[in-house]
């Protein structure tokens, strides 16, 4: 089974209490500890060497992609980051002098959004390296967004272009903390996500926590510099419309509005945030499924994202 068929199967026992608002299935858990103002954000990713990064990756890019990626989630929820742990699994003969630029690139970021690196956990495996990273947030309860708020008609939006991230970009992404925080202050977004395993598979998600389909327009959909270099330069390369469809580690904020506040959204963007491309890719539907409309008509969009695990 792949990674989504596994955690279906996990996900219906586990216990929760009722200080959960929101649990598995979204980009982050929502607790009620009581916060009169907030609700906190609970997170945790891991990057995994020969997955997520190379050997040849220096370990401050390493560092800094390990925060990065909890900080995209915390994102796509318009919360605010507080505090993180981090955890090491280290390899029997490490370096470090690696380690100690791991936390340089680890801190800086870290430094850069107000994050405290509160302590975390170091311990030994017989390999690859690996990092976790828990990070707890916050986020006011009058501005709570989930997965499963698209309504038949919503505008879908996506930030900055996709595909090709392998090429450099999943490394030195910048988590879109800001902007969705500015988006959360002065527009009513229905749902949200970050970009991690394909436009494809990740609006698959929203699509199934809100019980809608959707429609995208190929011609809409930013396809990166990157995916159009690799597809001239490589015949084996995907075409650039499928790489930006399904390649993953985008870090990108993709939402819904209602379409009444779709051109305001463009323009109000535009202004605040002059070099980060907004682009409206398509609707939301009644019918479910996700279709794609290009020049032949509407079909069904068969290209999913990435996943961990593959069926044999």
């Amino acid at each position: 089974m792949n990674e989504f068929e596994l955690i279906a199967r996990i996900v219906p026992g586990l216990p929760v209490n009722d200080q959960v608002v929101r649990g598995a299935g979204d980009d982050c858990a929502l607790l009620d500890l009581g916060l009169k103002e907030n609700l906190v954000l609970f997170k945790t990713d891991a990057v995994v060497e020969g997955v997520h990064f190379t050997a040849e990756t220096t370990a401050r890019k390493v560092g800094r992609k390990a925060l990065a990626r909890v900080l995209s989630d915390v994102a796509a929820a318009a919360g605010t980051p507080v505090s993180c742990l981090v955890t090491l699994g280290l390899t029997k003969k490490f370096d470090p002098d690696y380690v100690l630029e791991f936390y340089e690139g680890l801190n800086e970021l870290a430094r850069e959004y107000y994050v405290s690196v509160s302590g975390g956990e170091t311990t030994r495996t017989t390999g690859p390296f690996f990092v976790s990273v828990a990070l707890i947030g916050t986020v006011p309860r009058r501005r709570m967004i989930t997965r499963a708020g698209a309504k038949e008609g919503d505008a879908i939006f996506v930030s900055g272009e996709l595909g090709g991230s392998i090429e450099g970009r999943h490394l030195d992404f910048e988590p879109r903390i800001k902007e969705a925080q500015w988006l959360a202050e002065n527009f009513s977004v229905r749902c949200m996500m970050d970009l991690s395993d394909g436009l494809a598979g990740d609006l698959r998600h929203i699509l199934h926590a809100s019980k809608v389909g959707a429609e995208l327009l190929s011609a809409a959909i930013p396809i990166s510099r990157a995916s159009k270099l690799k597809a001239k330069t490589e015949s084996s390369a995907k075409p650039p419309l499928l790489a930006a469809l399904s390649d993953g580690e985008d870090y990108e904020l993709l939402f819904t509005v209602s379409s009444k506040d779709a051109v305001r959204v463009l323009d109000g963007w535009k202004k605040q945030f002059p070099k980060t491309k907004l682009s409206c890719i398509g609707k939301i539907t009644g019918q479910p499924g996700l279709r794609l409309r290009d020049g032949a008509g509407v079909r069904s969009l068969p290209a999913h994202g990435y996943t961990h695990f593959e069926k044999s």
